[in-house]
């Protein structure tokens, strides 16, 4: 006689099991050092402000604190040579928000770009966005300017451009931090247009930098291995720092002899 089986005996799906992969992940060890070397570098601009006994430095009949007065980006001075000052603006912040502001995007994003990118990786993307923030502001701007805005745009860039290059590997949430990015940057590129004295133009000089870099070095994952051992492999580590810095640097090099030629 044919009996009807029970639904316990056909047989189940299996549920989709969940994968962990193995990926070395280092610590932020460098994201700390910037941190603390741009709040020590703050702390010496105000003493300079406020201790009137330090000295001072004068440009264009205007009096600076040393720090800002040796550091800050100021057209006039880089094209007598000075061309630190298209770095040094990354360390000098105007006023106690200015430096929060960056200082707590800097904590937020460069904790786990550093985490993926490698200490030396990282900080070529953070100085490298410094560099084309800069540099974008002085062939497009007179106006002096300081603040590591040029390179946390970078860093903001370098989130968004390593989530789309790894969208395959990270599944659904990429989409989501995305346009997590895209709005954060939206939103700060027109606080910044409608609002004065603010370098726009480092803004966006960053970004491309950080875009850039990221592009044609940032972290590319691939699944290597047999399941379940299966571990991510980065297939740019060892020349992914060369072929992002010489990227922006292809691009932005001519731009700053243009401020040169042209100059505001």
């Amino acid at each position: 006689m044919n009996e009807y089986p029970t639904p316990q005996e056909y047989p189940q799906p299996q549920q989709p099991q969940p994968i962990q992969l193995g990926f070395k992940l280092v610590k932020p060890y460098a994201t700390y050092v910037l941190f603390g070397l741009t709040v020590f570098v703050y702390l010496l601009q105000l003493a300079g402000e406020y201790l009137t006994f330090l000295p001072v430095v004068t440009i264009d009949g205007f009096y600076y604190d040393l720090a800002t007065g040796l550091g800050i980006k100021y057209n006039d001075l880089i094209r007598q040579g000075q061309v630190w000052r298209l770095i040094t603006p990354v360390f000098l912040h105007g006023s106690i928000l200015h430096i929060a502001f960056n200082m707590y995007a800097l904590f937020v994003y460069g904790r786990d770009l550093e985490a993926r990118f490698g200490h030396g990786r990282f900080l070529l993307l953070y100085f490298v966005s410094a560099y084309t923030g800069n540099v974008l502001s002085f062939v497009l701007t007179p106006n002096p300017s300081l603040g590591a805005s040029t390179a946390i745009f970078g860093l903001l860039a370098a989130e968004g451009m390593f989530v789309f290059q790894n969208r395959q590997v990270l599944g659904n949430r990429s989409n989501r931090v995305l346009m997590n990015v895209l709005y954060i940057a939206a939103i700060n590129l027109f606080i910044g247009f409608t609002t004065t004295g603010v370098d726009n133009f480092g803004h966006l000089g960053g970004l491309l930098g950080g875009l850039l870099f990221t592009w044609f070095g940032g972290p590319r994952w691939k699944v290597e291995g047999l399941y379940p051992s299966l571990r991510l492999v980065d297939e740019r580590e060892g020349h992914g720092a060369f072929a992002g810095t010489m990227a922006a640097l292809l691009f932005f090099i001519p731009l700053t002899l243009m401020g040169w030629i042209w100059p505001r």
